[in-house]
């Protein structure tokens, strides 16, 4: 304040902001966009890598032999469906989230097949972050649901492996079965210390970690049940306890780290044990297929409801 000495009146001045407060305010901008920017590079990635996946080799697989029974595209509706579906409970419960949410769950589940691992969470938890109302600190419910994922993959793996190593270890090669040894001592070290530190690592109460393990379990173990239902009902010679052993297999296969061509070896494996090596490798094919058009049908949708949306606001 200064005096005016004509007028003996104070004169008050206007202070302006500091240039360093002032520089704040883009910043300000920047963090309350991030998770729309976040979505934004996640949902161009799912594009660029959905159209390299079906104009690699996903349409031929779409030339394969489609089968004939109605009742494998149920089946294979509810194998999409089932994952999405069981996040969706988990998450209904924990944040009472609205259906809205199912519809980007379903993208996190695409961005976690076209994009790469965990691609998916961190398109989720854009989409959680920008909703507030939902929960104000998202963060540590999704890191707790996709730990414990990964620990249910890994601890019915290892109750496979032990299941059906006495069983195909004469179909393995001797090479091929060190990096199944040492794929199991990966799966044990990267499983251990979540159990060690536990209190510290995790950030839901003991009865609902509990829970959410037991509904990833579910999801595991129906996903399996269901593909080899579909695989059944599309080549209905091969039994369904024979299918179901498969996608036991398969899934132990794709769990494993160190095992180099995966999906060559799991083809090799089946191929071994009931034959039909042109109708199953084609089989495979298809339901592969199947998987990214229903993808690419998803992203359609999705892109002409926003469009339609943003028009009507």
């Amino acid at each position: 304040m200064q005096i005016d000495h004509i007028n003996q009146r104070p004169v008050v001045e206007i202070l302006q902001p500091a240039p360093e407060l002032a520089g704040l305010e883009p910043l300000k901008t920047i963090r309350s966009r991030w998770p729309a920017v976040i979505g934004a590079v996640v949902t161009i990635a799912m594009l660029v890598g959905l159209g390299r996946e079906l104009f690699g080799s996903g349409l031929a697989g779409l030339g394969r032999t489609v089968p004939r029974n109605p009742l494998f595209y149920f089946a294979f509706a509810a194998l999409y469906i089932t994952p999405p579906l069981v996040d969706y409970v988990i998450f209904r419960r924990l944040w009472n989230i609205p259906l809205s949410g199912f519809v980007a769950l379903i993208k996190k589940r695409i961005a976690n097949d076209v994009v790469m691992g965990y691609s998916g969470e961190a398109y989720f938890y854009a989409w959680a972050r920008a909703r507030a109302h939902l929960v104000a600190a998202p963060f540590g419910a999704v890191k707790d649901v996709s730990i414990l994922s990964a620990i249910a993959g890994n601890m019915i793996t290892l109750a496979m492996i032990a299941i059906a190593l006495p069983v195909v270890r004469g179909l393995i090669p001797g090479e091929m079965m060190r990096y199944v040894y040492g794929s199991l001592l990966v799966i044990v070290a990267t499983s251990l210390p979540f159990f060690v530190f536990s209190k510290r690592v995790f950030s839901l109460t003991r009865e609902t970690l509990w829970w959410v393990f037991s509904m990833q379990c579910l999801r595991i173990v129906a996903g399996a049940a269901l593909l080899a239902l579909a695989w059944h009902l599309a080549l209905p010679g091969v039994s369904i306890g024979l299918w179901l052993f498969l996608t036991a297999g398969r899934l132990l296969f794709s769990r494993l780290p160190l095992l180099p061509n995966k999906d060559l070896l799991f083809a090799n494996f089946a191929i071994l044990f009931i034959g039909h090596d042109h109708a199953l490798s084609e089989l495979i094919a298809f339901t592969a297929a199947a998987v990214l058009l229903v993808h690419a049908a998803f992203i359609v949708v999705f892109g002409l409801h926003g469009l339609v949306i943003r028009d009507k606001s």
